[in-house]
């Protein structure tokens, strides 16, 4: 393959500083190193030093916050996605929204390929490559881990350290992870092994449990048309928002996630999730939606939510089938306006109220007391039109 120009999606990790230092050695060409600034917490300054020590022509620093947590984080959390019934898809929503900014730098300096740091037994490289489609069907993308000669992220250690390339990564602690506004996500090493426990000193925003606050923490979120908007009373913008949620859950001990996934390629893979807001926005987002949805709107959509789950995890985002999807989300969200209350203790992120201006809870029709909307001698006819079919059958004899 004949590059002259590419886009390289750049870290300052242990794999992407390696990769960009190959790709000059391998392909002779220039490389332009593309960071995303999605709330990782890291000196990006220094990344992008980094990046120019070891080798790029250019690097894009390039803040996609508010992006990142207004259209990916917020729109999956109004389509409910969670990932096998624990993940919630952190590291999935961040990379096609990497790649698309790695596709504008790639058409703004003409270059003829763009390159990655996902190995070839991952998700990531799926994820990464079908939006590089979506966007160019002609884009070069090379994928270094599936050709070069190395094999284990102690190859790339022991190369990193004869080109005198720094890396956060060492021998005696070789698990990796991934950082954006929504999550952490931790992988490999001494995780491999689906029966250790993950060290304590390994997490970074959140306490364990047992070293939360023995008082509860009682916290308010309002919700317009699906889209949280507030916490107790004050608005912010998305980014903001998640940020505050992730620090008052994290003091609390919330969202921390220990689980075996089906990875795209076929195999399972175990992965230890932190993510503190997002998991306290799914909570009271399902809350809002129980006193303001109509009853089979919301199970149609409930019926959607593996398959919309499965779709992003393998990173379909920008593809036709999410697209009509989306909009059937967005319809169930009309109306879905008001307030949770929610109580956070020790992990455990507690619904303790809702309230909506337009909500479908009706305290005439629900309650136990003396009330006159509605006549309990209905039930009986429509309990008799719901057995009608078992009755045939029995009078027949079936």
């Amino acid at each position: 393959m004949q590059v002259r120009k590419v886009v390289l999606a750049y870290s300052g990790g242990l794999d992407t500083s390696v990769i960009l230092a190959w790709l000059r050695e391998r392909y002779g060409c220039e490389v332009i190193a593309y960071c995303a600034d999605i709330g990782q917490k890291e000196d990006l300054e220094e990344i992008r030093q980094k990046a120019l020590s070891t080798g790029a022509s250019k690097v894009y620093i390039d803040d996609r916050r508010e992006e990142f947590v207004r259209d990916f984080v917020f729109r999956a959390l109004k389509a409910g996605a969670v990932y096998e019934g624990g993940y919630l898809l952190g590291t999935a929503i961040a990379r096609p929204l990497i790649a698309k900014g790695q596709m504008e730098v790639a058409k703004r300096e003409r270059a003829d390929a763009v390159a990655h740091g996902a190995t070839g037994k991952g998700n990531d490289q799926v994820r990464f490559e079908l939006t590089y489609y979506a966007f160019d069907p002609n884009i070069k993308v090379i994928a270094p881990w599936r050709e070069w000669e190395f094999k284990s992220r102690s190859d790339l250690i022991a190369y990193a350290q004869k080109k005198g390339i720094p890396v956060p990564v060492t021998p005696e602690k070789p698990y990796s992870c991934d950082r954006n506004l929504l999550h952490v996500s931790y992988e490999a090493g001494i995780l491999e092994d689906p029966w250790r426990e993950p060290p304590e000193e390994m997490f970074s925003m959140t306490v364990s449990p047992e070293r939360a606050p023995d008082k509860p923490t009682y916290v308010e979120i309002e919700f317009e048309d699906g889209i949280p908007v507030a916490v107790d009373g004050q608005r912010m913008s998305p980014a903001e928002l998640l940020e505050h949620l992730n620090r008052i859950g994290g003091q609390n001990g919330i969202g921390r996630v220990d689980i075996v996934e089906n990875r795209y390629v076929g195999m399972k893979s175990r992965g230890v999730y932190e993510t503190p807001g997002g998991t306290i926005l799914h909570i009271a987002h399902r809350a809002i939606e129980s006193i303001t949805m109509d009853r089979e709107v919301m199970r149609l959509k409930d019926s959607l939510i593996p398959r919309i789950s499965e779709l992003i995890y393998y990173g379909y985002w920008f593809y036709p089938e999410m697209e009509v999807l989306w909009e059937l989300v967005e319809a169930t969200q009309k109306g879905v306006t008001g307030t949770v209350r929610l109580k956070l203790y020790k992990g455990n992120c507690i619904v303790v109220g809702r309230k909506a201006p337009k909500g479908l809870y009706h305290p005439d029709f629900a309650t136990f007391e003396r009330e006159e909307v509605y006549d309990q001698r209905d039930a009986s006819g429509f309990i008799r039109l719901n057995a009608l079919r078992m009755r045939i059958r029995r009078l027949m004899g079936l």
